[in-house]
């Protein structure tokens, strides 16, 4: 497929409009879209494009505003709720799918429907930001380093706070726990069970098990059956959450969800451009196999939302360049282990 036109669904968004601004700085010309169409006309106004207001809730409505579109790049979320609509509306007119998600069950539903993107020569690969670009390089990497590996472990380090879009699947997250992949099946584990210290790049801190998207698409790009997903946090911070377990059924209600949810909006605003200039993060992981033998990559890269710009407009660009057979990919999978280290800001790979 040679790409015509490309869209941002969700420019309007804190992460949608750094992309679309970022698009528009490099000689890129996407149609911006989204529910919001006096949001849209202002920023479309300013950058000089055009823009499309739709809906997720009706499928013709979503075959419609795509109509003429070949690649979606899909930035609003909660994607638990507006991935499934999205896909099935690129699938129906043919568009390539990318989304910058890292919710565990948006990467196992699009893997699930590789046949189908096969059949309509579509590319269907999410987490094409921070999550998980770094992280599925990093896996990508220990698997070429360690082919008979058997554990894989998978982490960051950033000070960076959340966008609203991803407070909310936080969010959304409260309610189920962690996640790992064991013997290549993903099992729910309590939150803050597991801990241990670990170096992201910056000397050993203590670290807590989470429910990281890479525990199911380091699966699909590397093979590795056993796979879980690491942050830094103190060990008051730890103990905080295996209290929160408690509370997992409150944090579930839908009232209390939505109620929530409207406090982020009113409270949480992304970072500022100094922001992310100031804060670098460290990317780790580690791959063992069953002699025990155990290889470890790091990774210094730019901001955590620089990176997500810098790597959905990375893979955008890939897509308009070359004709990859459809089906569903991990970025990694979709361009080699190298992505993260060609980013703007990424060191190279520190080997041990």
């Amino acid at each position: 497929m040679t790409i015509q036109s490309w869209m941002i669904y969700g420019a309007n968004g804190y992460t949608g409009e750094l992309i679309a601004r970022q698009a528009v700085a490099q000689g890129l010309r996407p149609m911006l879209a989204g529910r919001s169409a006096g949001k849209l006309q202002a920023l479309a106004t300013e950058l000089g494009l055009d823009y499309r207001a739709f809906g997720l809730g009706q499928p013709d409505t979503v075959k419609a505003g795509l109509a003429g579109i070949d690649l979606v790049m899909h930035c609003a979320g909660p994607f638990s709720a507006t991935s499934a609509p999205m896909v099935e509306g690129c699938l129906a007119v043919g568009a390539h799918y990318l989304d910058i998600t890292g919710e565990v069950a948006v990467f196992e539903h699009i893997h699930r429907l590789t046949a189908r993107a096969r059949e309509a020569n579509v590319v269907l690969c999410p987490g094409v930001g921070f999550d998980v670009i770094p992280t599925d390089c990093v896996a990508a990497k220990l698997k070429q380093l360690l082919p008979d590996a058997e554990y894989l472990s998978l982490g960051f380090q950033s000070p960076t706070g959340p966008s609203p879009g991803t407070s909310k699947t936080l969010l959304e997250g409260l309610s189920k726990g962690s996640i790992e992949r064991r013997d290549g099946r993903l099992v729910n584990v309590p939150m803050g069970s597991k801990h241990r210290d670990i170096d992201f790049g910056r000397g050993p801190r203590t670290a807590m098990s989470i429910p990281w998207g890479d525990v199911s698409t380091a699966y699909y790009t590397t093979g590795i059956a056993n796979i879980d997903a690491w942050i830094p946090l103190p060990k008051s911070a730890i103990y905080g959450a295996k209290v929160m377990n408690l509370g997992k059924s409150i944090f579930g209600l839908a009232f209390v969800q939505n109620f929530l949810k409207g406090q982020i909006d009113l409270r949480v605003k992304g970072p500022d451009l100094a922001t992310r200039t100031a804060q670098p993060t460290y990317v780790w992981g580690e791959a063992r196999n069953a002699a025990g033998i155990t290889r470890t990559v790091r990774i210094r890269t730019n901001n955590v939302y620089s990176l997500t710009v810098d790597g959905a407009l990375a893979v955008v660009t890939w897509l308009l360049n070359n004709q990859p057979t459809g089906g569903s990919y991990t970025p990694a999978m979709l361009m080699g282990p190298e992505l993260v280290e060609s980013l703007p800001g990424s060191g190279t790979f520190q080997v041990s």
